[in-house]
Order: structure tokens, then sequence, then C-alpha cells
């Protein structure tokens, strides 16, 4: 089984950092022209270099831009009116008390992880229609299924996630164009490195001895007992993303290391 995406325009969304860079290396590999978008330029630049180290031949376009924002999505718009691949990426989380959160911190989760992908999706989604394909990928989370107790807002925006996911899948019936979400569970990120590291302070361990330990202690039900690498998720984006997934659309994928205790979702 061979995955080519040559000739395929894919958006990123979120793309610098984390799961994002790890998907645009793992489209840029299967030969798809990806855009990098984040809202710091030294930090796109420093993505398209990373990518470029790893794919040589990469076919690549970076952006300025904060997908957050309407503003900011106008500016992809105007940059890149169409795509064959939207990665609905974008996303913020952090641990806090449910009665410690207020209203503003709930509209700016809302906002950045659902938003943007709502925003991103009604612009591209209208062209992929009329070309009779495309593939439109939400990246929901573990967190959508199991709400963790100490992160009730960012679980509520990946459980819409799904829920926006899924519908448009319906919408989208007989189209060509297919929706999926992606949930991947504990993955070893700058994000989960930043969260783990007062942690790693005290006990000394590494940063994957740090993050294993978490899953090991705050997901118990993991099955692989450990964090998930960033290339293990980009590797089902990838397939989800490709001609090879056309059966495959209103699915919630897991990637999630079995930290969720069911059958089925």
């Amino acid at each position: 089984m061979k995955i080519d995406l040559s000739g395929k325009l894919a958006i990123v969304s979120g793309s610098t950092a984390g799961i994002g860079l790890g998907i645009s290396r793992a489209l840029a590999e299967s030969g798809a022209t990806v855009v990098v978008i984040g809202r710091e330029s030294a930090k796109v630049e420093q993505a398209l270099a990373s990518i470029r180290q790893s794919v040589p031949n990469a076919q690549l376009r970076g952006l300025t831009a904060d997908l957050g924002t309407a503003e900011g999505a106008e500016k992809l718009f105007a940059a890149e009116p169409r795509a064959d691949i939207l990665v609905n990426n974008l996303g913020i989380f952090n641990a806090v008390d449910f009665f410690e959160t207020p209203d503003s911190e709930w509209t700016r989760f809302y906002e950045i992880n659902v938003i943007s992908g709502v925003r991103l999706s009604r612009h591209y989604v209208p062209d992929m229609v009329k070309q009779g394909w495309g593939r439109v990928i939400f990246l929901s989370s573990e967190s959508g299924i199991a709400i963790p107790a100490d992160m009730l807002n960012y679980g509520v925006t990946k459980s819409a996630n799904l829920a926006v996911s899924h519908g448009l899948a319906k919408r989208l019936a007989g189209t060509g164009v297919t929706v999926n979400a992606i949930l991947p569970g504990p993955t070893l990120t700058d994000g989960v490195e930043l969260m783990l590291k007062d942690a790693m302070a005290q006990s000394g361990r590494s940063l994957q001895e740090e993050a294993d330990a978490f899953v090991r202690t705050a997901r118990p039900t993991s099955i692989i007992q450990r964090v998930a690498h960033v290339e293990e998720v980009a590797n089902l984006v990838a397939y989800i993303a490709s001609p090879l997934s056309s059966a495959t659309t209103g699915a919630a994928l897991r990637v999630d290391g079995g930290v969720v205790d069911s059958m089925a979702i």
C-alpha cells in the first residue's frame, strides 16, 4: 500500500509544532503540497526548515496568521483560496479547575478549538464538492469522549469537534468529500513537555520517562502504557487524507493507545 498525495494541496492549521507539524511532514512525505500556518513568522520558518530537513523535496508554503480569529481566516483565504485536504488541527489546552474557569476562557477555547475549524470548512468544502473529491479531518481527542475532570472546557470543545465532523460528513453525503475526526490520546508534544516541566524537575526523570509515568497515573486505562509519538498520529492522518480511505467518513478514529475503555466510540 502506497499513500500518494501528489498533486493535492493540503492546509494544516496550527502546524508549526507538535501534532500539526508532524502531520505536515507526513503529508509532504506523501507528495502533497502543504501550507504550514502559525501565528509567528519565525516559528513558521522554523517549521518549514524542519520539514525540509527530513523531506528535502517537500513542496511547502508558509503563512503567518491567527486562525483563531475571523481576520486570520480571511488572510488565509486570500492567500490560499482552495484546498484538496483540510486538516483542522488548531487547538489549545490547559489544566484548570471548573470553578476557576471564567466565561472568557470557555469562549476562548470554543473560538480556537471549534469555530476555527468551522470557518475553514465552510470556506474550503464547497470547491471540494465541485471537483468531486476532498478530505476534511478534525483533530479531536480521547478527552472528547472521556472528559478529564481537570480540563472540562477542553474536553467539551473536543466533543464539539466530533459533533461537527460527523454532522458535516452526513451533510456531504454522496459528494466524494469525506469528513472524519482523529482522536489522539496523550502524545509527546511541546505542550505536554511544558505541562510536565515541573514534574520533571522534581523527579529528575527524562521527558519520555515522565510522560510515560503520567500516562500510567493519569490515564491508567491506556493499553500501550506509554505516551504516543507524533508520528503515530500523523500516520493515521496521512492515510485518511489519501484516496485509499474513500469508504471512511463520518468516523471518529482513535489513536489513543487504548485509553478509552470501549470496543466502540
